[in-house]
């Protein structure tokens, strides 16, 4: 049993308990139900006497003649299926309970653990397929332990039973069920083996669908602005017909499943009436004895038909399953030092020491950075596009792990602090920040929930937000759509500002915040950032170098490596990568 199976059953014990007995309820009343009705035929229509376990219920009934043992056979009837009803309930409630609590635990644990995953992760899987297993493949495995276990259970227990009770009424007539079923369950075997192949590829072009429609509508705006919607409708069209054509390969294998159980029904039926008849016509077996063999014959059969009916469904979930699995067993979870020490306030001092790193460990995308920012300091970071810049930055919060070398900050190893209150001590500001469906008011607290209106406000004020957002239907009530869109660029950095500086961060990086604002945005937000960045640790991704002026020290990326640092008047005046680079934005053309 594998382990996240294993974690998910164990806490519920005493409900499958609960689920088991019911389960035994169910099979000891199926194996029961028949024989009220050979009582009717052998007892009452033949007058044989009644077998001994009935004799004790005709006292009660006043007398032993035919009508008495007519309404005890019926009073064991009602009791069999009160008895069945009661199994039942119990059965399918507590086997609900049980499914929706571990679908809503798989579904809780699958998100945990992915907001433990190192950005590599998201690098190379595609979130519309991610969804894909967090919504279809836990409901897959959510319905499956609903109402496909209980049926698959209560089946097999079924099917036990009745081979016993079968064996001890007629033992020839058991052999003929019981030399089908091998070449039926064979059958069934190899058609499961095909029907999980075709299911797994159904699986993964829905994936595919979710992705596609996702990435479509996440989009909408570039694809209309392009006008590729006719392009983008190909995609889905694409994709939700090879899905449909997925699940008609699946179906067009697991539709053989039906008609040979039934032939095999048949053929069993047939060669017990044939062989019954002759028996009741030489006397020697009763017509209740019979009726009760073939009732017992339809039983044994009718879990056959339905476990190999769900064949399809056992398919699904195994692949489901799968899926669930890559998930949770993925490995790109940062890894915590064994005893991390918590941090006290930072002062600000950062170091990259020898540091390279590489998305695919083949092509490197920094070598042997080395540089030192001072507490305090407002540091630019430049350089070409693709050079590494973000890489550089998302190292800082450890986003990602370098590959050699170390990062320390204010001289201990950053791997040797507590993941989460590491990031808590350092702020950002994005060129696009993103902003969470949900009010005003919070967005600005999303990094500080305990921040009271007070602080709340005085952070907006400081960020040249609070006058747009008092404008606003209703304030810092105020609903934001989804990503924030219903704000403009300017709006949403301010709010971006407002929540950096609520944080109250030591540590602050910036991805070039004003990259995408016009003059009037980009004045309000650079006054918000200099409220923002005074005393604090300043680590800025600038591709605008006029933003760089007063920057206490600038580290120039060039393929990989530190090209040169120093302040904007001594890069200038070097007259190398920087200086390029300078040229390049503000040099008139002759």
């Amino acid at each position: 049993m594998p382990p996240l199976l294993r974690d998910l059953l164990r806490p519920r014990r005493r409900t499958l308990a609960v689920i088991l007995a019911a389960m035994l309820m169910q099979m000891a009343t199926a194996l029961a139900a028949p024989w009220p009705l050979k009582i009717i035929i052998d007892n009452v229509v033949a007058g044989h006497r009644p077998p001994q376990w009935i004799v004790w219920l005709l006292p009660m009934l006043g007398g032993e003649s035919k009508t008495h043992i007519a309404e005890a056979a019926a009073i064991v009837t009602v009791i069999i299926a009160v008895a069945t009803g009661a199994a039942m309930y119990v059965a399918s409630y507590f086997t609900e309970s049980l499914s929706q609590s571990i679908g809503n635990d798989l579904r809780v644990r699958l998100y945990h653990h992915l907001q433990q995953l190192s950005l590599a992760y998201y690098d190379t899987n595609r979130v519309g397929t991610i969804l894909s297993t967090l919504t279809s493949d836990v409901q897959t495995i959510q319905s499956f332990a609903s109402a496909s276990t209980l049926n698959i259970l209560t089946n097999t227990l079924t099917l036990v039973g009745m081979i016993v009770v079968m064996s001890l009424c007629r033992w020839d007539f058991a052999l003929i069920a019981l030399a089908v079923t091998p070449l039926v369950a064979v059958f069934v075997l190899r058609v499961n083996k095909a029907i999980r192949t075709a299911v797994k590829e159904v699986r993964t072009h829905q994936s595919d669908l979710l992705a596609t429609l996702q990435e479509g509508l996440q989009s909408i705006h570039v694809v209309q602005a392009f006008g590729r919607e006719d392009h983008q409708e190909q995609q889905v069209r694409k994709a939700s017909l090879d899905t449909v054509t997925a699940w008609l390969k699946a179906r067009r294998v697991s539709s053989l499943l039906s008609p040979v159980v039934g032939l095999a029904i048949a053929l069993c039926t047939g060669l017990v009436l044939w062989r019954g008849s002759l028996l009741i016509l030489a006397d020697t077996m009763t017509a209740g004895a019979l009726t009760v063999f073939l009732a017992y014959l339809a039983k044994f059969f009718q879990p056959v038909r339905d476990l190999a009916q769900m064949t399809n469904t056992i398919a699904q979930v195994s692949v489901g399953f799968d899926r669930v699995l890559a998930v949770s067993d993925a490995d790109t979870v940062i890894p915590e030092h064994p005893v991390p020490t918590d941090p006290p306030p930072f002062r600000g001092e950062i170091a990259f020491e020898h540091v390279g790193f590489g998305y695919d460990p083949a092509v490197p995308v920094l070598r042997d950075i080395s540089f030192t920012i001072k507490p305090g300091q407002m540091v630019g970071i430049v350089g070409p596009t693709g050079s590494g810049k973000s890489t550089i930055v998302s190292l800082i919060p450890r986003f990602r792990d370098p590959a050699a070398g170390r990062i320390t900050i204010d001289g201990v190893d950053i791997c040797d602090y507590e993941l989460r209150k590491l990031r808590g001590q350092i702020g950002f500001v994005l060129q696009d920040t993103v902003l969470l469906r949900g009010t005003v008011r919070d967005n600005i607290a999303f990094g500080r929930p305990d921040a009271t209106e007070q602080e709340i406000v005085e952070a907006a004020k400081l960020a040249n937000a609070h006058e747009f957002i008092v404008r606003m239907p209703d304030g810092y009530d105020s609903q934001i759509g989804d990503r924030g869109m219903t704000l403009s660029g300017g709006q949403r950095q301010r709010i971006g500002i407002a929540r950096a500086l609520i944080r109250d961060n030591p540590i602050l990086i910036l991805d070039e915040p004003t990259a995408a604002l016009d003059a009037q945005s980009e004045q309000l937000v650079i006054e918000a950032l200099e409220r923002l960045m005074a005393g604090r640790t300043v680590i800025t991704i600038a591709h605008r170098l006029s933003t760089l002026r007063n920057a206490d020290k600038i580290i120039v990326i060039k393929d990989g490596v530190v090209a040169e640092d120093g302040d904007h008047q001594e890069l200038l005046e070097r007259d190398g990568a920087y200086a390029q680079l300078h040229h390049l934005q503000y040099d008139k053309p002759a």
